[in-house]
């Protein structure tokens, strides 16, 4: 007969331990996946209620489904991304080949400064003070952008498996999570509204302000008003900081150029219009869906360039919602009970949507 020099409360902390390490080995491999690995997630959460529908109530066949489902997603999310992308980097190599435009510009700018206000550097001082900054967002972005095509590859692997085997997914989550049942339903809600106002709610958010400024540059007569319409719609991710990034340059070069009717006009329509849209559609996404403070969204995007890429504009304020949630749920069950009285709960225990 064998004999364990160990009893069994300590083979189960031996376990445990072994577990922990393991568990943080494969966390530091799949680090450089990890924008693939939450994007599954997203992705997961938007497409769920579709894959549901057409599984469950149509009977479709579930591989059928999940190949339609990433079919759908990669025409409607990833192209246009794959297009601005492409867009922005054209824009880009044109204005280095061609750098006259930029230095007419700041010239220009500099002396309308020296003339009105004194300060002749004024725009050099501005650009070296930000030079530091938007330069290691900008080689971050490149970064990221130079992973993406990896990141999708192995999104959408594991997305086609999540979406065939959802069921047992789900179980598998519930079965495992560290929350009582009620609790991890509530998580699961709260997971999803985060998710439908961060990445529909702020992208819908962007498409209307990007299409409002690129309208109010083609009234006031500024070029290239598409492509700088798809700029404000990138930095509108940012709330209320990012527009302004792109019209009030514009209005400032509107007034070097002796034009103080469009300057005043892109002003005032920049920050009455323009800025009053994020204002106005984030309290109704707020009351359909979910309230994400301003603060999260700006200090998710910082947080999350350096970490994803041109995704962490969307991945960034979401990981930091996600970890708020996290917070207040393990408070809640932290929290002590009276003896013969069930949990308290976070919100009540309603069907997974």
């Amino acid at each position: 007969m064998s004999y364990s020099v160990f009893t069994q409360k300590e083979r189960n902390i031996i376990t445990l331990v072994l577990l922990i390490l393991l568990g943080a080995i494969v966390a530091y491999a799949v680090r450089g996946i990890i924008g693939a690995l939450l994007g599954t997630m997203v992705m997961y959460t938007i497409f769920r209620p579709m894959n549901i529908w057409l599984v469950e109530r149509l009977k479709w066949r579930r591989p059928i489904v999940a190949v339609i489902i990433i079919l759908l997603s990669f025409v409607i999310i990833v192209l246009p991304f794959l297009g601005i992308g492409t867009m922005l980097a054209n824009k880009i190599v044109g204005l280095i080949k061609n750098p006259d435009w930029i230095k007419n510009a700041v010239d220009t700018i500099n002396e309308y400064a020296g003339d009105k206000l004194g300060k002749p550097d004024l725009l050099q001082e501005q650009l070296e003070k930000s030079a530091t900054y938007f330069g290691g967002m900008f080689t971050s972005l490149l970064s990221g952008a130079a992973g993406l095509f990896l990141d999708i590859t192995v999104m959408y692997f594991l997305l086609y498996f999540l979406l065939v085997n959802f069921r047992t997914f789900e179980r598998g989550l519930l079965r495992y999570s560290p929350f009582e049942v009620e609790n991890a339903v509530r998580f699961g809600h709260e997971l999803r509204n985060i998710t439908y106002s961060n990445v529909i709610g702020q992208t819908f958010i962007a498409l209307v302000q990007g299409g409002a400024l690129a309208l109010g540059f083609w009234i006031f007569g500024v070029s290239d008003a598409l492509f700088w319409g798809v700029i404000c719609a990138i930095l509108s991710f940012v709330p209320l900081l990012g527009p302004p990034l792109i019209f009030v340059p514009a209005a400032v070069y509107a007034f070097t150029q002796g034009d103080n009717l469009a300057g005043i006009g892109l002003l005032i329509y920049g920050f009455v219009v323009v800025i009053n849209i994020d204002n106005v559609l984030r309290l109704i996404i707020a009351k359909k869906v979910g309230d994400i403070h301003p603060i999260i969204t700006v200090v998710g995007v910082i947080i999350g360039i350096p970490l994803f890429g041109m995704m962490g504009l969307v991945y960034g304020p979401l990981l930091l919602s996600y970890f708020l949630i996290t917070i207040r749920i393990y408070e809640a069950n932290k929290r002590e009970i009276s003896p013969g009285k069930e949990k308290q709960v976070i919100g009540a225990p309603d069907a997974p949507a």
